[in-house]
């Protein structure tokens, strides 16, 4: 074999290498591990809802030493606990809280409290009818049945907000899983009770 052609057939094999080496690294993504992408959300906002009574004190002359009279502020009302769980690990070490809120407007949230797992490449999350089951029988049960995918996981740590759309059964889900769509797994889910 001439030279020309060894440096040829090296260099196919260098471009070939780094091109499966470039997509391997674009679909696992593996800088993910070493990176933690932390959101502190609030509770969502408590605002009352537009037929909501304004409290109005009693009329006629107001007693000496107490202030005068007229419309009284409700305060809004807070959200309000459904359902609730805690995340169990499955591929990922995977701890923290599960609520689902009724807000005060009839709308229903998703709520990750203290959120801690791994990060990973298109990570979700996930309102399931799956049972929660432990160690590797319940990594891939979660996309067997119904789901319901509220969006991308917006940090692997800390607190954080998913609305879920309007007229969502929840007698129709039991589980909510941290799911990841590029590898069909779960890192951690939770089993739902209703409160």
């Amino acid at each position: 074999m001439s030279r020309v052609s060894r440096r040829g057939v090296i260099g196919a094999f260098l471009a070939a290498t780094a091109l499966v080496l470039g997509v391997g690294l674009a679909w696992f993504q593996p800088w993910k591990l070493w990176v933690d992408d932390i959101v502190r959300e609030a509770l969502p906002a408590a605002a009352a809802p537009a037929t909501a009574p304004t409290a109005t004190a009693p009329t006629g002359p107001a007693p000496t030493g107490t202030p005068g009279t007229g419309p009284v502020a409700v305060p809004p009302a807070a959200p309000q606990t459904v359902a609730s769980g805690e995340l169990i690990s499955h591929e990922h070490h995977t701890t923290g809280t599960v609520r689902i809120l009724r807000l005060p407007d009839g709308s229903h949230t998703l709520r990750l409290e203290n959120l801690d797992t791994s990060n990973g490449p298109d990570l979700r999350v996930w309102l399931t009818d799956a049972p929660v089951k432990e160690g590797v029988a319940g990594w891939r049960v979660f996309d067997d049945g119904r789901h319901l995918s509220l969006g991308s996981l917006k940090g692997n740590k800390g607190d954080q907000n998913y609305a879920l759309p309007a007229g969502t059964d929840l007698g129709a889900y039991t589980s909510v899983s941290i799911w990841c769509d590029r590898f069909d797994v779960s890192f951690g889910a939770a089993a739902l009770t209703r409160v």
